[in-house]
């Protein structure tokens, strides 16, 4: 049997047809992103979104995402992040503002291009960047507006200390630990910081 090597992906312009019996039919790659992606408020959506927005303000943004990878981001330095999203507002009917509380939870990482899972569960990224879309209009709330989100950047090594094993963090807590607070183009800068690495 032939062996099963990961698929090398290729990055789309959304041109790409769908076919049948050998032809192209009148939808393209660009009507399924439409169909399956506009809604970024949603939940699984905006965290990806948030990935996308934290990998632009790093300058590494160029390739593919990783869908398993043990940490979202790593730099160009080598930093392994871990990015978490949440938001007060949600795309469905709401009785109140939502609680923002990130899922912290230790992993075994697993290694996409080796299909192995780390014998260890640890956080596995060097630094979490905990992403709040933090407006609170439904009428004008706009995720591409990246002024209407805050971003608290904090070591993982912070978070072993502080919170142990501990499955979740709510905002008020993750506060406690004292994070660095700021705004979509000082997100590198408050990562070198917190890992106090310097320029």
């Amino acid at each position: 049997m032939k062996e099963l090597q990961a698929i090398s992906v290729t990055q789309k312009i959304g041109t790409e047809p769908f076919l049948s019996n050998g032809a192209s039919l009148p939808i393209n790659l660009l009507t399924f992103w439409q169909w399956s992606s506009s809604d970024l408020v949603g939940n699984a959506l905006r965290g990806v979104l948030a990935e996308f927005i934290v990998s632009s303000s790093l300058g590494c943004n160029s390739g593919i995402r990783k869908e398993w990878d043990a940490f979202d981001i790593e730099t160009t330095e080598g930093i392994k992040v871990e990015v978490k999203s949440c938001a007060y507002i949600q795309s469905w009917s709401q009785n109140k503002l939502s609680t923002i509380q990130f899922s912290i939870r230790p992993t075994q990482g697993w290694d996409s291009a080796s299909n192995t899972y780390s014998t260890q569960t640890v956080r596995q990224s060097d630094v979490y960047v905990f992403c709040v879309l933090s407006h609170k209009d439904k009428d004008t709330i706009n995720p591409l507006n990246l002024d209407q989100w805050v971003f608290h950047v904090v070591a993982t090594e912070t978070l072993d200390r502080s919170v142990g094993n501990q499955k979740t963090i709510t905002l008020s807590r993750l506060k406690q630990l004292e994070p660095l607070e700021v705004n979509f183009t000082n997100i590198g800068a408050a990562i070198e910081q917190v890992l106090h690495i310097r320029s």
